[in-house]
This record gives C-alpha cells, structure tokens and sequence, in this order.
C-alpha cells in the first residue's frame, strides 16, 4: 500500500494513496498518529489500514515528507553506482582529487533530520552559503522492525517501505570541508515521497528504475540492480554497531547523470525544476528559489 502524509487546512495526517493517486484520510482510523508511530505500530496497525472501508477523498491536500520529522539524521551513501563513481572522480570534487577506484566498503554519511522538505516543496538555493547546487535523485529505505547485527540474509526482513529522495548537494560545501555533512545538510536538502510504498508492494527493489531530470530534460537513469552494494549489504553493514530504529531511513546512493559529471558541471540555478522518480512509487519535483540563505 502507498501511504502519504499530507495537511489540508488542519494538523498533519496520514493518508491512504488508492489506485488512482487520491489520498484518503487515515484519521478515523489512526488519529494523530504520524508515520513513524504507525511504522513502529505496524503490526497491530497495518491490519486496520489494509481492511479500513469507506475512507473519505481529501480535497487538495498538500504531502509532505512521509516522515517530516525523523527521529534522527538519515542515512546515506555515496559513490555506489558504478559510473557515478567515475563521473565524481573525474569531476575533481572526490578526495582525494579525481579518485575513480571503486569503494571497498559503503560510503555512508548523514544528512541533518532539517534538510527533510515535501515533495513538491521548494529547493532553498542558500546564496552566499553555496554557488554549487547539484541534485541526486536516490532510492531510500524505511527500516521496519529495527536491530543490530542484522545479517544480510534477513535484511529485507527489517525494510517497511520505501520512498524516493534528492540527496541535495553543496558541492562547494562537500569539496571546500573535506567532508560531506554540510555540503548534504543544508534545510530542504532532502526532498522526500511523493508518499511511501510498503515493502509487500515493491518485492524485490532490485526491479526498481531510478531516473531525474532538470528542466523537463533526462540527467539520470540506471537500475537499482546496478547498486555495487546492494539494499541487504547497506542494512548489514550499518546495523553490525548501530541499532536501526523503526522509521530510520537509508538513501542508497544516486546514479551517474548529476551536474559535476558534465564539462563544464552543469549547476542548479534559481528557477530550475528538478524531478526525481523512482519506478513503483512516484516522482517528487522541486523548485530551485533564492530564498535567504
């Protein structure tokens, strides 16, 4: 099932998405309860939602990131496709300076839970912080049943959903501080939904397609089979010292297609639109505006 959470002139709530991309409003069934206590509720809730009846359309609602608030910063990782990683070593904005070799192990780093923004939400440019605004569009997994030490054999196990994200980036910022939170962190630098699909839903992520474009014109597009560690290698690996929580959510790294692959690099701007889409679950598209940063 695809859930959202959206307002309509009230408190935040949790929607039902039916086949024909209307939300239907969960209050009655759920209350106030956000996602993340749904998600932490599943097993006693979910059964309510699937067999819930006669829930009421909501006139214009506004999504938001299906989880607005997370209990902590998401998870991410870098250079996991295989020609992105060579379009970033190329570009010069890798360290050291124009590495292509391929990672070992996961790239992880973390982004700020205040970079989360809507779906449709604008891109804050942040002038006079960054002149290098470069987008991701990015796969992200909702951890379910949380754990340690979760071996890779059981992962999908502890995987609720899944959503689509842009791992919004400062490349100045990510070059200039010789590391990445800042550069990734900055407010609205994580556009999120357009809702959350259920794992049930998706199957294997492996058959999912992630795509982008700027402007109406394509920039990425690869297979989620083309990740070089795959969505069971991530949970594994982060969870053997860090214990998931139900909520957390992993971005699993974006393809080759991002500005700083192209010569000269090809910089988001005020005005610019991009999309991010993720087969199976829905596409997310956000302005580029001056803001006050």
């Amino acid at each position: 099932m695809k859930l959202a959470t959206f307002t309509a002139g009230e408190r935040p709530c949790v929607g039902l998405v039916d086949d024909e991309g209307r939300v239907r409003t969960l209050r009655g069934v759920l209350g106030d309860a956000p996602l993340i206590e749904v998600i932490e509720r599943w097993e006693e809730l979910g059964p309510l939602i699937a067999t819930a009846s006669g829930l009421p359309v909501v006139d214009a609602p506004r999504l938001l990131a299906p989880i607005p608030q997370p209990r902590r910063n998401l998870f991410a990782v870098g250079k996991n496709y295989r020609d992105h990683v060579r379009e970033f070593g190329r570009s010069g904005y890798d360290t050291p300076d124009r590495n292509v070799d391929l990672p070992s192990r996961p790239v992880v780093f973390s982004k700020a839970t205040t970079s989360v923004t809507g779906p449709f939400d604008d891109i804050d440019a942040h002038p006079g912080v960054t002149s290098e605004l470069d987008h991701e569009a990015e796969l992200a997994v909702i951890i379910g049943p949380g754990g340690r030490g979760i071996p890779r054999e059981r992962a999908l196990a502890h995987v609720w959903g899944y959503t689509v994200l842009n791992d919004v980036t400062a490349r100045d910022l990510q070059r200039d501080h010789g590391q990445w939170l800042l550069g990734k962190s900055l407010d609205t630098f994580a556009p999120m939904g357009p809702w959350a699909v259920t794992a049930d839903e998706i199957g294997d992520p492996a058959r999912l397609e992630v795509t982008s474009s700027v402007n109406g014109r394509p920039r990425q597009k690869a297979s989620v089979a083309d990740l070089i560690f795959d969505v069971p290698e991530l949970i594994s690996v982060i969870s053997s010292g860090i214990t998931l929580l139900p909520g957390d959510v992993i971005a699993t790294g974006t393809p080759a297609g991002v500005g700083i692959g192209f010569d000269p690099p090809r910089f988001l701007r005020p005005g610019d639109t991009v999309e991010c889409a993720v087969s199976g679950i829905g596409t997310i598209r956000n302005t580029v505006r001056a803001g006050t940063g």
